[in-house]
């Protein structure tokens, strides 16, 4: 994994943006897997902002989003969908018909779940994908003893994230208590995986991912096992590794590399 270490989480998420922009304009058809919450909008008002300005055009790559909360229409203002189109779809020139998220509302839920893994073998994979962490270490709503080989299905959130969730909501009571979500098995079959991690709240958590022992009570930990992650944090975020100044120093020579020079 390489680690990019930023004093803020704004120049950290310009770093991840540029990544992908770059990505983007090698491959215009790329495929996309996208994350929701407050850790990627920075990274999305950097890619709008780019294709505003003509440096990076969407309108041929294609987007299957991670999850989606059970029960909610994708026209209520906390549905993945809705912060989707409000966070970046309705600020670039991606073609919607081209996006995908979870249908939290499928009657038959697992023909939702086999039908979404199917789409994206069948658009030919996903080339990066983009996480956030829990401060459990979980990733999409892969909760802590996950199974690390699982696939897209039904999970319940546990009590942590409800909390860490609540505060989009009027109340806890209305946080939904499923969701529908890309398994880590899934997730670990993208071709590369961008994450992000911002605030001392996360520093245990990228400490168990990047330096901990491989998990499923730490989820993010398998990204351990993955050929090509790189890793987005804060100097908070950052705090509790204990080889962060050599992560820092070999990740910002390799980023400069992929992005030439």
């Amino acid at each position: 994994m390489e680690l990019i270490i930023a004093k803020t989480k704004e120049e950290a998420s310009r770093k991840a943006a540029d990544l992908i922009a770059c990505a983007v304009r090698k491959d215009p058809k790329i495929v996309l897997g996208l994350a929701t919450g407050s850790t990627p909008e920075t990274m999305y008002s950097n890619l709008a902002e780019d294709c505003k300005a003509g440096k990076v055009t969407f309108a041929d790559v294609k987007s299957w989003n991670l999850d989606e909360y059970v029960g909610l229409e994708p026209t209520h203002d906390q549905s993945y969908r809705y912060f989707m189109n409000a966070k970046l779809f309705d600020h670039i020139d991606i073609n919607k018909e081209n996006t995908h998220v979870l249908n939290g509302l499928a009657t038959d839920v697992n023909a939702e779940c086999e039908a979404y893994e199917k789409e994206i073998k069948d658009a030919g994979g996903i080339a990066i994908q983009v996480l956030g962490i829990g401060s459990d270490g979980h990733i999409a709503f892969n909760e802590p003893g996950s199974s690390l080989v699982s696939r897209t299905r039904k999970v319940a959130l546990t009590p942590q994230t409800i909390q860490d969730n609540a505060r989009f909501f009027e109340k806890a009571e209305d946080v939904p208590r499923f969701a529908l979500s890309m398994g880590i098995g899934t997730i670990m079959e993208a071709k590369r995986i961008i994450i992000l991690a911002f605030g001392a709240n996360k520093a245990d958590a990228v400490a168990g991912a990047f330096e901990g022992a491989v998990s499923a009570f730490c989820p993010a930990s398998i990204l351990q096992m993955h050929p090509d992650v790189w890793f987005f944090c804060d100097e908070a975020a950052a705090a509790n590794l204990k080889l962060k100044d050599y992560y820092a120093w070999h990740g910002e020579e390799v980023l400069k590399e992929e992005l030439g020079g």
